[in-house]
């Protein structure tokens, strides 16, 4: 089985609220009180979900600051996963010393 891609917070953001909900980038920065920029490298994946982020988002949409902060961990550990694999695979568990 193929292996999905590691989707980024705001591809979530932009599919999951932006557009279902009909709400431009711009109109999310002008409510949540941030740059426009920051939205817009969120969609792009250019930048990632930081605390404040997390809490504005969650007051907005009504969902909570884990869900924010949860997909945006997940996404960086498998991020992490992908770039440390062949180091991580040299490691050895505690267990193999018992």
């Amino acid at each position: 089985m193929a292996k999905l891609s590691n989707i980024h917070p705001g591809e979530i953001l932009k599919e999951e609220f932006l557009i279902p909900m009909n709400i431009s980038a711009y109109r999310l920065s002008k409510s949540l009180k941030i740059p426009q920029t920051r939205i817009s490298q969120i969609i792009k994946g250019k930048r990632r979900i930081t605390a404040d982020t997390a809490l504005r988002l969650s007051k907005y949409f009504g969902t909570s600051v884990k869900f924010w902060i949860g997909i945006q961990n997940d996404f960086d550990i498998e991020e992490e996963q992908l770039k440390l694999d062949g180091i991580l695979k040299q490691i050895e568990t505690q267990n193999d010393y018992v």
